[in-house]
């Protein structure tokens, strides 16, 4: 990329992946070994599982060391052992939105030809299969569906393996079924059906369903399971993603949270159009879901042990506590070093957003002040407009009190700058946090306009105290040149002259600002980001539409709220001989609709637009340039598989990087063929398939 279209995606954002060399190759590096002899960095297969699959991710269905099965895609030169390369067309791979079954596909493409030979696929599955497991008939007439007749065979591209893995699953469950179905009169023993399901669904279901497989045999008549009730199971194991929708919109809308078969019913067939549960199978969730409460009212975590993989039964959870109790002091301090950590990198992005904010408060203070001036001129009296308009104000001041003139009072201004922003910020995410849903992220619009209050009238606490000893010094010059001898006051003086109550003078007018400028700006914002330029998980947004952003938002926030912040002014003021002292917010605006007119509430309008947009602005880009500039101390780049994070289905949302859930998925394809795949080790490493035997060397 060169300089000039890094400038501009840095500007304009960028609806493409971001580029990931550098991640890669940090990833890379962080796991592999180095060859001393030939200073080479490599990958060993226990290197690449570490890479690939977190330690702290859960293992109880699909097991870690089966993640070395990836190794043989990622190794496509078959030499035991990965370079960096191949590291980074693995890492290419997993990022494609059909990787699942791609990786799937490549293990058995051994030629790379794009093609998968029917022999090769036959011979490979047979080869993990153990003695004991229950055949398949690969001359089926399902199987000649996909590679045609043992006489017309052909090699299958990549869309037909990959929808011949779709199905494979359903055809080995009947298959299997008319092997037990001895006498043909389409039922099997109870135990027949656990086994079957043990050998092909095992990694899907929840050890609490794997347990209670011959209980299905309650749900009709008779001791045996029925053909039918094997298929209405399997639809079930396909569907458990809808399942979970259904469950939890139906619960939603229960009084008690609690659901019966046929709200069950009922919700799906507002929700589906096409996958429309059948009567058996709703028996059969219901079922397994109800073993415990056979009441008929179940709750979200009754459905739980049913459509949720990982659930496991509490003796077994009770067992994992006790042996993971050992572990607790390294743990404990493992959490230590993270709080810590946590803490000083706070510090660090306060101190940040500290000097960044007092950039952009120095850049705009000049509009600032002038913005005071024109709200403080009370225009009624004789001789006492001083300036026609924000332009002859601002010639005047650097007229009569030189350019330094324009920064009187900007020291408050910059002190309070930083615990503004961060007091704002803070509490307007922690209540949109609380809100929000937390799946999504998606927040009902009246909870951004509360949290954005909230946020608002939480900073007056300690901003009001800052805005009163500012606005006194920034009238000030004026003063000086309107009233002969009028002396100069420094922030101290003002600060002891006005007290600890006085400091809060006009704290409910500054209320009145504060709180509707942050509900309507925070809001505004966001939608602005979202809705407008289009911000999303893979599209980020560069600061000219970040800029843009803030610039509208702050517009109507600001001139809105102006009416707030000239009855806040004035009762900030210091009242010179001669002017009206306000009693009060009410008795204040009622002087000034009485005396100057409505017009007089929006004086200092634009210049409080032209203020926040450009402060801002600022702001943000000062921010950016202190990020790069002063990185924290030991910051490093993150060693997780690139990518994005999973937004997750299931009543356990996936938190897990997508890399790692893309293997994982691409497992549990491959664990549809046996569950023993990857696993079996034959003895006689001359009969292995190419792609497995060991390097020469």
């Amino acid at each position: 990329m060169t300089v000039k279209e890094a400038v501009k995606e840095s500007l304009l954002g960028s609806s493409k992946e971001p580029q990931l060399s550098q991640q890669v190759k940090h990833h890379f590096f962080h796991h592999a070994r180095k060859d001393e002899s030939t200073g080479e960095f490599y990958m060993t297969e226990d290197d690449f599982i570490n890479a690939i699959a977190p330690k702290h991710e859960d293992y109880h269905k699909i097991k870690r060391e089966h993640y070395g099965l990836l190794f043989r895609v990622a190794d496509k030169r078959r030499a035991g052992k990965l370079s960096l390369s191949d590291w980074a067309t693995f890492e290419n791979l997993l990022t494609k939105p059909d990787a699942e079954y791609e990786i799937a596909f490549r293990l058995f493409d051994l030629d790379g030809t794009g093609t998968v030979k029917w022999d090769t696929f036959k011979d490979l599955y047979n080869m993990n299969k153990s003695s004991d497991s229950i055949p398949f008939d690969w001359n089926s007439e399902w199987a000649s569906l996909y590679s045609g007749r043992s006489k017309a065979r052909h090699d299958m591209t990549y869309p037909q393996f990959a929808q011949m893995l779709r199905g494979l699953q359903g055809e080995r469950i009947r298959q299997a079924f008319h092997i037990f179905d001895k006498d043909g009169d389409g039922y099997i023993e109870p135990e027949d059906f656990q086994r079957i399901i043990l050998e092909t669904s095992k990694h899907k279901l929840s050890d609490y369903v794997l347990e209670n497989l011959p209980s299905l045999c309650n749900i009709s008549a008779g001791t045996k399971i029925s053909y039918a009730t094997v298929r209405a199971f399997q639809n079930i194991m396909r569907e458990m993603d809808m399942i979970d929708v259904i469950v939890r919109e139906a619960t939603q809308k229960s009084e008690d949270g609690k659901i019966t078969r046929a709200d069950f019913l009922n919700e799906a067939a507002r929700i589906t159009r096409f996958s429309l549960f059948t009567p058996m199978e709703a028996d059969i969730l219901f079922h397994f879901a109800g073993l415990d409460a056979p009441s008929g009212r179940l709750s979200q975590k009754d459905f739980a042990k049913v459509v949720d993989a990982s659930w496991r039964m509490p003796l077994a959870l009770a067992g994992q506590a006790v042996s993971t109790a050992t572990t607790t002091a390294q743990v404990a301090a493992e959490k230590t070093r993270s709080v810590l950590h946590s803490i000083l990198e706070s510090v660090h992005h306060f101190a940040l957003g500290s000097l960044a904010g007092a950039f952009g408060a120095f850049m705009v203070y000049p509009i600032d002040l002038v913005k005071t001036r024109m709200q403080n001129q009370r225009s009624t009296r004789v001789g006492e407009r001083l300036y026609n308009n924000s332009l002859d104000c601002f010639r005047k001041v650097i007229r009569n009190e030189g350019f330094l003139g324009l920064y009187s009072g900007v020291l408050p201004q910059l002190i309070g700058v930083a615990p503004e922003k961060a007091i704002k910020l803070t509490v307007n995410d922690l209540v949109r946090g609380h809100f929000a849903n937390k799946e999504n992220g998606k927040i009902w619009y009246p909870y951004e306009i509360l949290a954005g209050g909230t946020a608002g009238g939480c900073q007056v606490i300690f901003t009001n105290p800052l805005e009163i000893v500012k606005i006194r010094l920034q009238v000030q010059g004026e003063i000086a040149k309107t009233v002969e001898g009028a002396p100069r006051r420094s922030a101290m003086w003002i600060v002891k002259n006005l007290g600890l109550v006085g400091l809060y003078k006009g704290a409910s007018a500054c209320l009145l600002r504060d709180v509707p400028f942050s509900a309507i700006y925070f809001p505004t914002y966001a939608h602005l980001k979202s809705d407008v330029f289009g911000e999303t998980q893979t599209q980020r947004l560069g600061i000219v539409q970040l800029l843009t952003a803030g610039a509208i938002a702050g517009m109507p926030a600001a001139y809105l709220t102006t009416p707030c912040d000239v009855i806040k002014t004035r009762l900030q003021v210091e009242a010179r001989k001669g002017d009206v002292r306000y009693n009060g917010l009410r008795h204040c605006a009622a002087t000034i609709w009485r005396d100057e007119g409505f017009k007089a509430f929006f004086k200092g309008g634009p210049a409080r637009i032209v203020r926040s947009s450009p402060q801002f602005g600022f702001t943000l880009a000062a921010y950016e340039l202190l990020q790069n500039w002063l990185p924290m101390p030991g910051t490093h780049v993150d060693v997780t598989p690139s990518g994005h994070v999973e937004p997750g289905v299931g009543l356990q949302s996936a938190k897990a990087p997508l890399p790692y859930l893309r293997s994982r998925n691409a497992l549990k394809l491959l664990l549809d063929l046996d569950e023993n795949i990857g696993r079996v080790y034959i003895p006689q490493a001359d009969k292995w398939p190419k792609f497995l035997q060991p390097s020469k060397q």
